[in-house]
């Protein structure tokens, strides 16, 4: 029989999307840190592997990753999801979004994002809120399956996600406070 046990915090982290950072960026960054506390973002990277986003966000699209200070419980990543939802919406124009955040939580096992759209190999939490499994480490390295979207299955992605793993194990070696 397994005894249930509460996991270690997980890192959440939130990968940001936009065409036009000037637009929003300072004001978000602050509701985001005004949420979550502080954090650390990664500079601007493209977002080229798919045009998915570039009717709503326009083009080109440049992304940041973004990882906070405190580890949070992963039973809040619907809240989470919930949050950013409406943070999008509150500053869309025209009826369309500015930016696009994705947060997620990274383990030492694994990353796993939340997303509004139910695919197979997706968890229902609640609220129309879903985890999406889409990285595991395994063997000192980030291993993709056949769903994992292309820009999170890329090496630079992953390069940043281990650097964040690592900062992450880090932190979690450490008392929180």
């Amino acid at each position: 029989m397994s005894t249930p046990k509460t996991p270690d915090p997980g890192l959440l982290v939130i990968s940001v999307l936009s065409a036009d950072w000037d637009a929003f960026w300072p004001e978000v960054g602050a509701e985001l840190t005004a949420r979550f506390g502080p954090f650390t973002s990664s500079e601007e990277f493209a977002f080229d592997e798919t045009d998915y986003y570039d009717e709503e966000l326009g083009s080109p699209i440049t992304r940041r990753l973004i990882a906070f200070d405190e580890l949070r419980p992963l039973d809040e990543l619907a809240d989470i999801k919930l949050w950013t939802n409406a943070v999008e919406q509150r500053f869309a124009a025209d009826g369309r979004r500015r930016f696009n955040l994705d947060p997620g939580f990274l383990t030492p096992q694994r990353l796993v994002l939340a997303t509004g759209k139910n695919f197979t190999h997706r968890i229902y939490l609640r609220d129309g809120i879903w985890a999406d499994l889409t990285l595991i480490w395994q063997r000192g390295q980030w291993v993709d399956f056949p769903w994992t979207f292309p820009d999170y299955a890329g090496e630079a992605m992953k390069t940043r996600l281990t650097k964040l793993r690592l900062s992450y194990k880090t932190k979690l070696s450490k008392p929180q406070t």
